[in-house]
Parts: structure tokens; C-alpha cells; sequence
């Protein structure tokens, strides 16, 4: 659910395309989309700012998150099953980013990324 989560913030964030096994359709500041996990998902996006809201009627998981872009930040608030997550990723310029968050469980979290991937 992470990794889904994760690639999906990325999507809306611009910075990777929508994954191809997604089904999705609308344009492009307002779509839906069905994947291979059986994964509902409609993505919003007005300005600065980007929802998406998510379920899967397979494990009855439901998601939501908003994301403000502010300069060289994106900050990503979100529920997952009625708990609350967050997230910051501030991009350092040439492709390198540094993300620190707390996830559903309240654990938090941190790690960098650049052009080969996150660690």
C-alpha cells in the first residue's frame, strides 16, 4: 500500500507519469483510474494543489490525500482507513529530494532520493 501510495504521489506530484497498468481516464486536472490491485482512485488537481480520494472494495481500504505545492515543497496530508498521515518532500534541485513524514501507524520517517531511486 505504500509503494502505491508513494507512486501515486509522484504521479500527482508531475513527477513521474501515471503508472501503465492504470486504467485511466478524464483529463488532465481530473481523472479516474482503476489498476491491476483492483485500486479505485480519482485525482483532482486545481492550482497549487492536488486531491486524490481511493478505495478498494477487494480489502475495503480507503484513502484520501491533498497535496499544497509551496515553492521548492510539497506537502502531503492524507487518511488511510480513518488514520491520519503526513508527508514533506523538499527537492534539493538535480534530481535529488529529501522526504520526511509519519505514516498511518504514526511511525515517522525519512529518506532522500535522486535520479537512481530513493533510500
Amino acid at each position: 500500500m505504500r509503494i502505491l501510495l508513494y507512486v501515486c504521489m509522484l504521479a500527482l506530484l508531475g513527477l513521474v507519469s501515471v503508472p501503465a497498468y492504470a486504467g485511466c481516464f478524464g483529463s488532465p486536472n481530473f481523472y479516474t483510474c482503476n489498476d491491476a490491485s483492483g485500486n479505485n482512485y480519482t485525482v483532482n488537481r486545481f492550482g497549487n494543489m492536488t486531491t486524490m480520494q481511493g478505495s478498494n472494495p477487494y480489502t475495503g481500504s480507503q484513502w484520501n490525500q491533498t497535496t499544497n505545492r509551496l515553492g521548492n515543497m510539497a506537502i502531503t496530508n492524507g487518511m488511510t482507513n480513518g488514520r491520519s498521515w503526513n508527508e514533506t518532500q523538499t527537492y534539493l534541485g538535480g534530481g535529488n529530494s529529501a522526504v520526511n513524514g509519519m505514516d498511518s501507524r504514526g511511525q515517522f520517517y525519512s529518506y532522500t532520493c535522486n535520479q537512481y531511486g530513493c533510500r
